[in-house]
């Protein structure tokens, strides 16, 4: 089961990080590259524990539904999504906020099963892996951008 784990200093207080990163509208400004959405649930806002939200992007040329439901949160230093419906077996998604002298340290760490046994695993390797990091970390450089010059 990968596990991805990055990291990204923001110049911005804890609260705004932390806000930014459950906040939907900036979800989809963030993601642009997959198009995506939210197209049930929780569709505008911030997120609260408890909540799910269905995204819908286009991934690999596929375009793909994901329901994700919010199962802790402990404002403003972390909040885990897990996955409920979707293209993978399993995923849990841990965003978490630490408080620095000039800014915020945000944690990504991402843990998923791929379906289909055997050939998920052969897929992690040959590419999934690689696609999931880039993503998660060009979302993370993209709250950045958003954090360190609001409009």
């Amino acid at each position: 089961m990968p596990i991805i784990k990055h990291k990204q200093f923001i110049q911005a207080p804890v609260v705004v990080c932390f806000d930014l990163a459950r906040n939907i509208d900036i979800h989809i400004k963030t993601t642009a590259k997959t198009n995506e959405k939210a197209v049930d649930g929780v569709t505008q806002g911030l997120l609260e524990e408890g909540d799910t939200v269905t995204w819908e992007a286009t991934h690999f040329g596929i375009k793909q539904r994901l329901t994700a439901k919010v199962t802790q949160m402990e404002k403003p230093a972390v909040f885990v999504d897990i996955m409920v419906k979707g293209a993978f077996s399993s995923f849990t998604h841990i965003h978490q906020f630490v408080e620095e002298k000039n800014g915020t340290l945000m944690i990504d760490t991402f843990e998923y099963k791929s379906p289909f046994g055997p050939i998920g695993i052969i897929a992690d390797k040959l590419f999934l892996e690689k696609y999931m990091t880039d993503f998660i970390i060009s979302r993370a450089k993209e709250l950045k951008r958003i954090a360190e010059n609001p409009k």
